[in-house]
């Protein structure tokens, strides 16, 4: 691309929601910290950000539920509406942590939110580790304790490094599904509290197990083990995709493993000719509004996240 045509996608970026424009600030811009600061203060009154919080009940839950809403009426899609998935978003989105909205809706979660499977408190997690994952998450971010869901989750990690919120009925090979969402709750563990030696070993195995198949290989073979990690997604939800496993190496701060080079050339087909990437695979599920123009259309997030992946990468 031409340093014109960068401009034009940056520009294009900074025309987005403040949740975009933050990122990009920072990321793709280097802008100074007080500008980043001040635009990422904005997502808990402008934009996406604030229309989220809006939606979170007096009961401190989002749509009546922790992970599934209290009602639900598709007997075919999963439902993104609920407290978990929420919370999820805002995370994404940059809510600053020690903001009042974000306080405040943390408290409510805190107080009053309990997982379907065993009413458990929010923060103590549940059974299966990707939901884990996402609590660790979650907890870490936003300030709270999360010390025993992440002994849960090094307790749980399976022979071959990764996780699989099917082991409790018998499977013994990992999921890359369950296995980034757990990576993403041990980073950001690791990165608000230095974590503990079981954790940063649960990490490095972890990380290790997707090396190893280079995102996307099955070792066994060299073959590819899913199409449908090729077509990048958002919001990602639980699911895996080469730009969500590639985005996560990118935030630990590490240097680029050369077994990502695979990944990354993968993202570099789909920059188009603008220099935008479209969203490709948006999953199915009530939502409580959307964020992009809908499967084959340009999309901010996706276009985000790969810039940001490759300048990891190429400036290593």
């Amino acid at each position: 691309m031409t340093p014109a045509a960068q401009q034009d996608v940056l520009d294009w970026l900074l025309a987005g929601d403040p949740a975009i424009r933050w990122q990009a600030l920072r990321d793709l811009a280097v802008a100074p910290a007080a500008e980043v600061r001040a635009e990422r203060n904005r997502v808990a009154t402008e934009g996406w950000g604030s229309r989220l919080l809006s939606l979170q009940g007096s009961d401190g839950q989002w749509a009546g539920g922790t992970y599934w809403p209290a009602v639900d009426d598709d007997p075919v899609n999963q439902p993104w509406t609920a407290t978990t998935y929420s919370l999820l978003l805002l995370r994404d989105f940059g809510l600053v942590p020690d903001s009042p909205q974000a306080r405040r809706a943390v408290s409510l979660v805190r107080e009053s939110s309990r997982w379907e499977e065993g009413n458990q408190p929010f923060f103590e997690g549940e059974v299966e580790p990707c939901i884990n994952g996402m609590a660790t998450a979650l907890g870490s971010y936003f300030g709270q304790h999360v010390d025993s869901v992440v002994q849960r989750l090094a307790g749980d990690q399976l022979p071959d490094g990764g996780w699989n919120c099917e082991a409790e009925r018998g499977s013994l090979r990992s999921s890359f599904h369950s296995t980034i969402c757990v990576l993403e709750g041990l980073l950001e563990y690791e990165q608000a509290t230095g974590g503990t030696p079981a954790s940063r070993a649960a990490r490095e195995r972890a990380e290790e197990y997707l090396l190893e198949r280079k995102l996307m290989w099955r070792k066994s073979t060299g073959s590819l083990i899913s199409e449908g990690w090729l077509r990048f997604s958002y919001p990602t939800r639980w699911f895996y995709d080469v730009l969500r496993g590639l985005d996560y190496f990118r935030a630990t701060g590490a240097a680029p493993d050369q077994r990502l080079t695979d990944a990354v050339e993968l993202v570099r087909t789909k920059q188009q000719p603008d220099g935008t990437w479209l969203l490709e695979n948006t999953h199915p599920g009530k939502v409580h509004f959307e964020l992009e123009d809908g499967d084959g259309s340009p999309s901010r997030w996706n276009t985000l996240r790969a810039l940001r992946v490759l300048h990891w990468f190429d400036g290593a």
